[in-house]
């Protein structure tokens, strides 16, 4: 699982707070679903840039999944506002899932 970064240090600390946001009809987090595919940090503009997708198009719980990794980051980085953006390319696969995804998923 490859996140893109330009701060590693703030993105350890973005994943952790991200691993709170379940998929709600998976069960699963955002990250160790694959969902997040970038992580960027503006510091002078206190902004963070996230890129994600979702495991289709026509997730039904889509709007709630972008708007909890929104409010993880802004909780994280209170000083900072998370800047979400959705995107389908490319497509999730079920190989983003992380190993520790695919041992829950296999309980």
């Amino acid at each position: 699982m490859n996140i893109i970064t330009n701060d590693t240090v703030q993105c350890e600390k973005a994943m952790a707070a991200l691993r709170e946001v379940i998929d709600p009809e998976i069960g699963l987090n955002v990250v160790d679903l694959g969902l997040i595919y970038q992580l960027d940090f503006d510091e002078p503009n206190n902004n963070i840039y996230a890129s994600m997708t979702l495991t289709t198009q026509f997730c039904p719980m889509g709007a709630s999944i972008v708007d909890g990794v929104k409010q993880a980051l802004n909780t994280a980085f209170p000083d900072s506002e998370a800047i979400v953006s959705l995107t389908f390319d490319p497509p999730w696969r079920p190989q983003r899932i992380s190993e520790q995804g695919q041992k829950f998923l296999n309980q």
